[in-house]
């Protein structure tokens, strides 16, 4: 069929209608879904609400600390607001307290290795009775003449440097003893220091090595000149609180800083000249081979019997006694026969426990804390460290 020119052009134009409707309906459509989808990506302004939590029915106004402390007493598995122990949160009684004080008046390090102060040695005496085992002596020197002088605290210790050379022609390095006085020295006049010194031996070899400045200080005499350093230490020194209980567990030697503190403690001249007053409890765990050994014996039971209401003597003799397994009685026997009366004082936030001797004494000790902790329900691992920052826990081993 053939159309006219005409005919041709009317049908376009009637088309036309047609394709702009089409247009309209396509450019309607893209248009709305990019307007929704502007609105939907449009930034949205935050705003900061505050939450107050929910009450029940109509309560008194609180303040924000009282709200507070309802929050962190909520633990239901239900509630909205959970909230978590830290991991060294205090557990049972012992409370989490500041960290420990720090001692800026105490003296430290008024002569170094460079510049020793020369003492004189005042007396040098056993301590040991017949039948003991080793050599143990008790030896004081004078500092009076130091200038500056050499004052210092209990719980504090000093060098020795003892005299002569070694293999390679050089002079001895220097030892550190733990003080076995008060800061008013033996004679309460405040001019000497004490030092407890057991002889080092060793078999090596087939021979019987003697430690350098433990022999050299045993075998010292009166009148004979010492090049003395220090004071140095802050880790063992007493509280400041009257009040205070001290437990100290000691073995040998380690009693000297333990003397110290039981002198400061009981001795009458000793309390004259302070303007501390111990009223606290003073417990000792005192570790010896032999009762030969054992150091100061005389003492401590004069403060026992003075002093029944503040002092506590607990002896493991290790070659004498037999624990409840039918083997050696050590110090952490008694610990652990002691558990229940023990872990009563150190929930005691006025507690502070000492431990001294030698360092193979620590992994005793803290076996038989740990079980002992678990007596009272309590995690030692954890206890532990706790005691530590509090200032609490003291330790002294070498």
């Amino acid at each position: 069929m053939v159309y006219s020119q005409a005919k041709v052009i009317a049908g376009g134009l009637a088309h036309i209608p047609i394709v702009i409707g089409i247009f309209y309906f396509i450019m309607t459509f893209f248009n709305k879904r990019a307007l929704e989808y502007a609105e939907a990506n449009k930034p949205k302004k935050v705003e900061k609400k505050v939450e107050k939590p929910q009450l029940k029915e109509k309560s008194p106004a609180r303040t924000k600390v009282e709200a507070k402390v309802d929050i962190k007493k909520t633990t239901s598995a239900s509630s909205e607001i959970k909230t978590e122990l830290p991991k060294n949160q205090e557990i049972n009684n012992i409370e989490n307290k500041p960290m420990k004080k720090k001692h800026a008046d105490v003296p430290v390090n008024i002569y170094r290795p460079k510049m020793p102060y020369e003492g004189t040695v005042i007396e040098n005496y056993s301590l040991l009775k017949e039948g003991a085992i080793g050599r143990v002596n008790h030896i004081t020197f004078d500092l009076k003449d130091s200038d500056p002088f050499l004052n210092y605290v209990e719980g504090q210790s000093i060098g020795i440097m003892p005299a002569g050379e070694d293999a390679n022609g050089k002079p001895h390095k220097l030892r550190l003893y733990s003080i076995a006085s008060t800061r008013h020295g033996d004679n309460f006049e405040g001019n000497t220091v004490s030092l407890c010194v057991r002889q080092l031996q060793y078999e090596k070899d087939g021979e019987t090595i003697n430690g350098v400045c433990s022999t050299y200080l045993c075998d010292i005499k009166p009148g004979d000149k010492v090049k003395i350093t220090g004071p140095v230490g802050k880790e063992m020194l007493l509280p400041e609180e009257e009040d205070s209980n001290i437990v100290m567990l000691a073995t040998g030697t380690g009693i000297a800083p333990m003397r110290a503190y039981l002198r400061r403690m009981f001795e009458a001249s000793e309390k004259e000249k302070n303007s501390w007053n111990f009223r606290g409890k003073a417990w000792l765990f005192m570790g010896a081979p032999k009762s030969a050994n054992l150091l100061y014996e005389e003492d401590l039971q004069r403060y026992l019997t003075n002093y029944p209401d503040n002092f506590k003597y607990t002896k493991a003799i290790s070659r004498e006694q037999q624990n409840t397994k039918g083997g050696r009685m050590y110090i952490q026997d008694r610990v652990l026969e002691s558990a229940n009366e023990l872990f009563n004082m150190i929930e005691d936030e006025k507690t502070h426990i000492y431990l001294c001797g030698l360092k193979g004494m620590e992994p005793g000790i803290d076996e038989a804390m740990t079980k002992a902790a678990e007596e009272k329900g309590l995690n030692w691992s954890e206890l532990r460290p706790q005691l530590k920052k509090a200032g609490r826990w003291h330790v002294e081993t070498y």
